[in-house]
């Protein structure tokens, strides 16, 4: 196994969308349980969450939930996870889930995702979070937020190195990969400090 152990995965809790982003998250859940990954996520049992969860814990894996008290008070917490850990706020949760991974996975979801997609981007492009962050194009659900980013290097509120933040695959059983072929961050995080 490489240096990457633990995965952090954001995804959605929706039971409404199309049957396809549950399939893709539950064969992520797979692959990082048979690839020897621990799976981090948000702890939920609905939605992509679940699925994910599910995914990884039928192939042996180790998945840990990190999910605000208010959430499992409302009975949301998935109650078949190695470890579930319980926290004060959102805010403290996002920032569990980063600190504990060594990579971040997005797969698609609604403005909860993005919120947290984009402080982790903010987080690299400041030198903070220097892992890999990979997005999940399933069904090419990024296509226009990928389109939005390249837009804010053309206007120059990003330069040309931000675009390596991030890698996108479209399948699931591409991730291992693009977690692995990264671009290191750790030195570019130098450089981009001068863009502005």
């Amino acid at each position: 196994m490489s240096a990457i152990e633990n995965i952090c995965v954001y995804c959605a809790s929706s039971q409404r969308c199309d049957a396809v982003y549950h399939d893709a998250a539950r064969r992520m859940g797979e692959i990082l349980a048979t690839r020897g990954f621990t799976t981090v996520y948000g702890g939920g049992s609905r939605g992509s969450m679940g699925a994910l969860a599910d995914g990884a814990l039928a192939h042996g894996g180790k998945v840990i939930g990190i999910m605000p008290r208010f959430m499992q008070e409302l009975e949301w917490g998935h109650p078949k996870l190695t470890e579930l850990r319980i926290v004060e706020d959102m805010r403290v949760r996002k920032h569990e889930m980063l600190s504990q991974s060594h990579g971040l996975v997005v797969l698609p979801g609604g403005c909860g995702t993005f919120e947290e997609l984009f402080e982790a981007l903010t987080l690299k492009r400041l030198g903070l979070y220097v892992h890999p962050i990979v997005l999940v194009n399933t069904r090419n659900y990024f296509a226009p937020l990928m389109a939005v980013l390249e837009h804010m290097v053309a206007e120059k509120f990003m330069g040309p190195l931000h675009l390596q933040m991030w890698q996108a695959v479209d399948e699931p059983d591409d991730v291992p990969r693009a977690l692995e072929n990264a671009p290191p961050w750790s030195a570019a995080a130098r450089e981009f400090a001068a863009i502005r």
